[in-house]
This record gives C-alpha cells, sequence and structure tokens, in this order.
C-alpha cells in the first residue's frame, strides 16, 4: 500500500482471528479490516483507493506467501516446531525445504472485496466472533449419555438443507472445542498501521480533520445499564428480581416449626 506505483500511502489493519467452522472444525483464518484509503507520506493530505479495488489480489498473495514461508522456516530452524508420527521426518531442515517445494510454486489467494452491505455489516458480522469460542449456547439441542447433539450449517447445500444437526461423542465434542482455545497470552484481535495502539488516537485525528470528518462525542462516563438483570440459564428469559441484599446482609430463612414448637412445650 505505501508503494507509490499502488496507493501511496500509509494505511490501517484490524485483523481478527478466526479458526473454526460451523461444526468445530479446524478451519484457522484471519478477516482483515482495511479502510479505503490512507495517509499520504508527510501526512498532508488523504489517498482515497479507488472505487471497488484496494490493492492488487496477486501481488498481495505472492507476498503473503514469501512472508508465510519464510516465518515457517524461521520457527523451524529455531526448534519451535514439533512433528509427531508419519509427520516425525520433517524435523530434518533438507526434509522441510522439500516438503515446502510445491507449496512454494502454488498461486495463494488472498480475497479482498468492498463490503455488499457497507462498513456497518462487516463490523456486526465480526465482532460475533471477538469474545465467543466455537459454538454459542443458542446452537446446542441436547448433551446426554449418546453425545452432544447441535446445530451447523452445511455450507456445500443450499436452502433449508443448509441448517443440519450433528450429535458428538462428548470426549470429540470438548476435543473440536479446545482447538480454538487459544493460548495464554495469544491475542484473537490485533491492529496495524494508522490504528496501531501506540499512535491510534493521532493517527485518526489527522485522517479526520484530512477528510472534514468530526469526531465522535467524547464521553467516558459509562451508562446505566438498560436492564441488569442477568438471562436465566435454562430457558434465556429475563430473571425476575425478589429481593436486593444489602451487602454484607445475610439472608434469613423461615422460622423452623418444629423448634417453635419446642420452645413452646418449655
Amino acid at each position: 500500500a505505501a508503494d507509490a506505483k499502488h496507493l501511496g500511502a500509509r494505511i490501517g489493519i484490524t485483523a481478527v482471528l478466526h479458526t473454526w467452522g460451523s461444526a468445530m472444525t479446524h478451519h484457522p483464518h484471519v478477516h482483515m479490516i482495511v479502510p479505503g484509503g490512507g495517509i499520504a507520506p508527510g501526512g498532508k493530505r488523504w489517498v482515497s483507493s479507488r472505487p471497488a479495488f484496494l490493492l492488487p489480489v496477486r501481488v498481495l498473495g505472492k507476498l503473503f506467501r514469501r512472508l508465510f514461508l519464510t516465518r515457517l522456516m524461521a520457527l523451524h530452524d529455531a526448534g519451535r516446531l514439533s512433528f509427531f508420527g508419519s509427520m516425525a521426518y520433517l524435523t530434518g531442515r533438507r526434509a522441510f525445504l522439500r516438503h515446502l517445494s510445491p507449496v512454494r510454486k502454488k498461486r495463494w489467494v488472498v480475497y479482498a472485496k468492498a463490503p455488499f452491505a457497507g462498513p456497518e455489516a462487516v463490523l456486526a458480522y465480526l465482532s460475533r466472533y471477538t469474545h465467543r469460542v466455537a459454538i454459542s449456547n443458542s446452537r446446542l439441542i441436547a448433551f446426554d449419555e449418546s453425545g452432544v447433539t447441535f446445530r451447523y450449517k452445511n455450507y456445500r447445500r443450499d436452502g433449508a438443507d443448509r441448517q443440519q444437526v450433528m450429535t458428538l461423542a462428548t470426549d470429540e465434542f470438548i476435543r473440536r472445542f479446545l482447538l480454538h482455545v487459544l493460548p495464554r497470552g495469544f491475542h484473537r484481535i490485533r491492529h496495524y498501521g494508522l490504528l496501531a495502539g501506540g499512535s491510534r488516537k493521532a493517527s485518526l485525528a489527522l485522517a479526520r480533520e484530512l477528510l472534514s470528518v468530526a469526531a465522535p462525542p467524547d464521553d467516558d462516563t459509562p451508562g446505566e445499564p438498560e436492564d441488569f438483570r442477568p438471562s436465566c440459564p435454562c430457558c434465556g428469559g429475563r430473571m425476575i428480581v425478589v429481593e436486593v441484599l444489602e451487602r454484607r446482609g445475610q439472608p434469613r430463612g423461615p422460622p423452623d416449626a418444629t423448634a417453635t414448637n419446642r420452645e413452646t412445650a418449655l
């Protein structure tokens, strides 16, 4: 993007890691949101991309292939890749290079397009995956001795047949779910360029100035939630507040009838 032959501007990226398919299979991929332009060198003007075009995808594919394989070899040389079973022979550097040789000749696909329904729809779509792992409770149908039953989408079918039901053995369901629990300290969301954490505030302010866009209202005061009642874990409905207990107040149960009768008899 910084190359004058393409866009000639410094852009920003928000990247969201998504590791699962609808059936909780291992399907790692990254969604990226990129503004349709960037700030020109020197920071004096905003450079907009062409309509429905940001950067040539074939160039992006070659660049991504080179960077990915270079980093992969660096991990191998540092001893940070482990191979087991029938793949154990890849521990040797020469064998690993031979294994990657066909991949270097393949065309790597980078998919880039303008959002059909506007940026709001893209943000709404990705926001559903940022703080959720693999499956939501609403897709769970049943769990018993035979396993866990849930709904999933079969993207190879169209229409009503796309929604299907699957039952997995309990240990297989747990195995698939744990495939998508990230290692400690691993970030699911990363920001780059104009949106990088250290310079985001200044970069966005400059971008708004160059685009003559008003800044959003600065209100750091959290508003009172409309409904603070938690959802029922069984039916999903709003729970009814019977009584609010003061801090450190111990709830008291009703008097014991047998104890009262004993006191009366004495």
